[in-house]
């Protein structure tokens, strides 16, 4: 996946406004499982909200391992809350079209 531009980025983020968030980093952290349903919520969604209510100090570092793993990259961060978006493989499924 090439970078997103900042143009590209500011978009999602205005896209972003009136969601909320899909994923929640609790107690375990980045658990399997929490990683797992952050791979399906960009399957499904493209631009998901996550928002951590532990490992608050630690977000920058698991924002990295959240990019690395889930093959994503993180269009913000507003306080405790992030936004990722993966682009959908599927030309038919995508729903989100990026500005140029």
């Amino acid at each position: 996946m090439e970078k997103l531009k900042g143009s590209q980025r500011r978009y999602l983020r205005s896209l972003a406004n009136k969601m909320k968030p899909v994923v929640h980093v609790g107690k375990n952290g980045l658990s399997e499982e929490v990683l797992s349903a952050i791979d399906d919520a960009l399957v499904d969604h493209e631009l998901i909200k996550l928002r951590f209510l532990e490992f608050k100090d630690q977000k920058k570092e698991l924002n990295a391992e959240i990019e690395e793993k889930c093959h994503c990259e993180m269009v913000g961060m507003i306080g405790h809350v992030a936004l990722f978006y993966r682009r959908q493989e599927d030309a038919e499924k995508r729903v989100i079209k990026l500005p140029a």
